[in-house]
C-alpha cells in the first residue's frame, strides 16, 4: 500500500487533466501551454469569462466563488459527478490560492494539489507576515507602517508618500479594488485609512513608504518549484504598467538578468519549502538602489505566457512533474523577449508619452520584440476578439461606476488574477 501523502505533496499516479480555479490572462496562457500538449484542461471559475472562451478549455463551470462556505463540497461534487477525479487543481486566483491552500486535506482525495499548506503558504501570501519573513532573511522591504488603531495612524509621524494596500489581493471593497491607493499627505491619508479599516479591518490594511518610480524600476521573479527547489526560473522587468504609477496590471514585460532578484526570491520560497508555480514582485529603489520585495503570486500570474515564448514552457513543466516525470532541464530565457497587452499599453504609453517619459520612437520599437500577446493567438483567436469589448465592460462598471463584482462578500471573495 502506497502511503498517505502529507499535506502539500502530490500523491502518485498518472493525472486525468488540470483543473483551473479562477484566473483571467495568466489562466489562458496556462491553458493554452497545457492544451498544446493535448492536456485536458476544465475551468472553474465565477469572475471574468475570458480564459473560458479559449478552445483550449474542455469545459468551463460557473460556481460560488472561493469564499463560499460551500466550496469544498462543490469542488468534490464537480470531480464525482463530471469525471475529474485526478486532476491536477491549480488556483488561478489569490482568494482559490488560500482556499485550496487552506484545504488540502479535503480535497487530497479528488485532486493533486501542487501547493504548500496554508501553514507554510501564508508566511508569502500575507503581507504582514511575507515583510516580517523577509526581514528576517535580510530581504529588503519598503519602510512599512503598523498601527493599532485609527487613532494612532492619525499621530503617527509618517513619511509622506505613502500607499495603502489590503493584506491579501481580492474582495470588493475599495481598497482591494484598487489594489494600491497612494496618500500625499495625512490630509489625504486619514479618511482612506479610516474607510479601509472599516471595511477589511485594521489588521488587513498595509501602510508603505512609497518607492519612487514607476514600472521601468519594477522586475518579477518567476518560476516553478518542486519539492523545495527551483525547476525553471527567469526574471522579467515591467517595463510599463496600468496605470502607470502603481499599475494592477502589467502591459508591456521584457525577460532581463536580475540575479538579486534570483537570490532573494530563493531565500524566500526555501524558507516555506514552495511547491508548484510563483511570480514575486519587487522594485529598485533609485534613492540607494536596494531591490525591495513588493509582493508574492504563488499562481499563474497575467504574463505568465512570457515564460514559453522565452523558451521556458512552464505549463508543460508543472504537467510532467504532477505526472512524476522529469520535466527536463530548463533552458536558458532569451533576453529581451517580450509580452504585451496591447489594449491597455496603448493607454499606458499615450500618458508615459505626454509626460515626456518614453518616446514615439522607443514605443513603437517595443513591439519588435513582443513574441507573447496577453490575449491575442492565431491558433486560438477568440479571447483576443472578445478581450476589448469586456475590458471596456469591467473599466465602466468596477472603475468608474462602482459595482460590485457578481458574488462578492468581503476581502477574499474576488480574486483580482491581472498582475
Amino acid at each position: 500500500m502506497k502511503p498517505e501523502p502529507r499535506p502539500g505533496q502530490m500523491p502518485q499516479g498518472n493525472v486525468t487533466g488540470v483543473v483551473i480555479l479562477g484566473g483571467a490572462h495568466g489562466t489562458l496562457a496556462l491553458a493554452r501551454s497545457l492544451g498544446a500538449k493535448d492536456v485536458p484542461v476544465w475551468l472553474v471559475s465565477t469572475d471574468t469569462p475570458l480564459p473560458g472562451w479559449s478552445r483550449r478549455i474542455r469545459h468551463k463551470f460557473d460556481w460560488p466563488g472561493p469564499d463560499d462556505p460551500n466550496a469544498i463540497s462543490f469542488l468534490l461534487d464537480l470531480a464525482q459527478k463530471h469525471g475529474l477525479a485526478g486532476a491536477l487543481l491549480i488556483p488561478g486566483g489569490d482568494g482559490e490560492v488560500r482556499l485550496v491552500s487552506q484545504s488540502i486535506e479535503a480535497l487530497s482525495p479528488a485532486f493533486k494539489i501542487m501547493l504548500p499548506s496554508w501553514d507554510q503558504l501564508k508566511f508569502v501570501c500575507e503581507k504582514p507576515l511575507l515583510y516580517r519573513r523577509a526581514t528576517e532573511l535580510s530581504v529588503d522591504i519598503p519602510p512599512t507602517y503598523r498601527f493599532t488603531s485609527t487613532e494612532e495612524a492619525a499621530r503617527a509621524a509618517i513619511r509622506f508618500p505613502v500607499v495603502l494596500k489590503p493584506n491579501m489581493g481580492g474582495g470588493g471593497s475599495e481598497l482591494a479594488r484598487a489594489k494600491v491607493i497612494r496618500a500625499d499627505d495625512l490630509a489625504s491619508f486619514d479618511p482612506v485609512f479610516q474607510r479601509a479599516a472599516d471595511e477589511i479591518g485594521l489588521d488587513n490594511v498595509v501602510v508603505q513608504e512609497l518607492i519612487p518610480g514607476g514600472g521601468e524600476g519594477q522586475f518579477s521573479y518567476s518560476a516553478l518549484w518542486h519539492d523545495g527547489k527551483p525547476v525553471a526560473e527567469f526574471t522579467a522587468r515591467r517595463a510599463r504598467q496600468y496605470p502607470v504609477d502603481f499599475g494592477y496590471t502589467s502591459t508591456f514585460v521584457e525577460v532581463v538578468d536580475r540575479p538579486d532578484a534570483v537570490d532573494a526570491a530563493r531565500r524566500l520560497l526555501t524558507s516555506i519549502r514552495h511547491e508548484g508555480l510563483v511570480e514575486i514582485e519587487f522594485k529598485r529603489d533609485a534613492r540607494d538602489g536596494a531591490l525591495r520585495l513588493l509582493d508574492v503570486n504563488p499562481r499563474p500570474w497575467s504574463w505568465f505566457g512570457l515564460a514559453s515564448a522565452a523558451g521556458i514552457d512552464l505549463g508543460a513543466m508543472i504537467w510532467e512533474i504532477a505526472n512524476g516525470r522529469d520535466p527536463g532541464r530548463q533552458k536558458t530565457p532569451r533576453p529581451g523577449t517580450a509580452w504585451m497587452y496591447l489594449v491597455r499599453d496603448m493607454v499606458s504609453a499615450v500618458i508615459l508619452i505626454s509626460r515626456g517619459k518614453l518616446g514615439v520612437g522607443d514605443y513603437l520599437r517595443s513591439f519588435g520584440a513582443v513574441r507573447a500577446w496577453a490575449t491575442f493567438s492565431a491558433s486560438d483567436p477568440l479571447p483576443g476578439l472578445l478581450d476589448i469589448p469586456v475590458t471596456a465592460w469591467r473599466v465602466l462598471t468596477r472603475r468608474i461606476l462602482r459595482l460590485p463584482a457578481r458574488g462578492s462578500a468581503g476581502l477574499a471573495a474576488r480574486n483580482h488574477p491581472e498582475r
